[in-house]
């Protein structure tokens, strides 16, 4: 790993992946039907944009070989923003708000968000997209039933 990355890393930034190297480390853990889009590496730990969910992978202890996965399925997304870097110290954000309960019920939604943050250098706007779309469709299908 460069000194960019770690430096990267320890400002609490991820750092985009190839979905080769994604696919060698983390491949067990999806679904038979699962693929992988995206996904970004914070030194140890991970966060993967897959046609089915978003994977956080969290390696704990001294030599990571305890890992804790958790996943928030694409179909529970309903809304998005996006912040990207200005001139100075700034970060690129992407906050998504998700639902946490199963049942889709009137007045009996439970709402969770959840902030990542990118190197400034990271172009954002493809995953805000694909993640605003996403949303957008979810919000339509919840709104219908």
């Amino acid at each position: 790993m460069n000194l960019g990355k770690i430096a990267q890393g320890l400002a609490g930034n991820f750092s985009q992946q190839s979905n080769e190297s994604l696919y060698a480390e983390y491949s067990q853990y999806l679904l038979d039907e699962e693929v992988i889009q995206n996904g970004y590496v914070l030194i140890r730990d991970a966060v993967i944009f897959t046609n089915i969910r978003i994977i956080f992978v969290d390696k704990q202890g001294a030599t990571g070989k305890k890992t804790a996965i958790k996943s928030i399925f694409l179909s529970t997304l309903v809304h998005v923003e996006m912040e990207t870097a200005g001139f100075g110290l700034d970060d690129s954000e992407i906050t998504i708000t998700y639902l946490r309960n199963i049942y889709l019920k009137s007045k009996q939604e439970e709402l969770v968000s959840l902030k990542l943050e990118f190197p400034k250098q990271t172009d954002i706007v493809p995953l805000y997209k694909y993640l605003l779309e996403l949303a957008y469709q979810n919000r339509l299908s919840i709104n219908n039933s």
